[in-house]
């Protein structure tokens, strides 16, 4: 089960899964569970974009499990059909992972960091940024299908945060309340990752040896996390992301600048 310098042993094979669980929790909680599997991957000696693509494929089984439990609330999001939203998410998840499968490794390993502050800075700022923005303005069906294009890309090339990127994109629209997010939100999220995971698979670019022990702890995770939610506050889960989130955008830019 070795692959291309990936050492399998017990320990690795602990912190995959370790990693898994614990990212698997953080996507349950909050999202950002990308900070939680990349590192840990990479720490495995995986290259960057094939690390980001075992962490992509990991997580579907947790994202698909949620989009399935909110099954009942979709409904049209900004008069859009949702059937449209996730086709557009569908097409724009392989566009984005067929981007990452012909990005050389080195100019990926130069571009995470970015990715990752991007994605802090959304879990940051993204929802006070959305309540602001939504006083003096709202979006329109097409603004909508041309972001949630947009998204499906980035959801397909990277993911981290996309989350919060959907949440705050559906914030700026007319007569949406935030529990009417969870539902088209949970579903474009394991759009886009079945789709990226697609192409993932089919190009070889996922490494099983590490995959397999990461996807299954991040099915406990999720479970895990779900019954973790119930006890904690928003407040504590919301610090306890950003400071994942926050470590990881700073180990990421000195291992790529330092």
């Amino acid at each position: 089960m070795a692959h291309a310098g990936v050492d399998v042993t017990v320990q690795a094979i602990t912190l995959a899964a370790g990693a898994g669980i614990f990212g698997g929790a953080m996507n349950a909680l909050a999202g950002g569970g990308t900070f939680a599997t990349l590192p840990a991957l990479i720490a495995l000696g995986l290259p960057a974009n094939a690390a980001n693509a075992t962490s992509n494929v990991s997580l579907l089984p947790g994202a698909a499990t949620s989009a399935w439990a909110f099954r009942d609330e979709l409904q049209p999001l900004g008069g859009v059909d949702v059937r449209l939203l996730a086709a557009i998410t569908f097409v724009g998840g392989l566009a984005g992972s067929l981007l990452l499968v012909s990005t050389p490794t080195h100019l990926f390993d130069l571009m995470i960091p970015w990715l990752l502050l991007t994605a802090a800075l959304v879990i940051a700022f993204g929802p006070r940024a959305a309540a602001g923005l939504h006083r003096i303005v709202t979006i329109g069906p097409r603004t909508l299908i041309v972001g949630q294009a947009l998204l499906g890309i980035y959801g397909g090339y990277f993911g981290g945060g996309v989350g919060m990127m959907l949440t705050a994109a559906y914030g700026l629209l007319a007569h949406i309340t935030p529990r009417a997010l969870f539902a088209p939100r949970t579903l474009m999220l394991a759009v886009a990752n079945a789709a990226a995971s697609i192409v993932f698979v089919a190009t070889g670019l996922v490494r099983w040896d590490a995959g397999v022990p990461m996807l299954l702890g991040a099915v406990l995770g999720g479970w895990l996390g779900a019954k973790l939610g119930k006890r904690l506050t928003p407040g504590m889960v919301r610090g306890w992301t950003l400071a994942v989130t926050i470590v990881t955008t700073i180990v990421f830019f000195v291992r790529a600048y330092g």
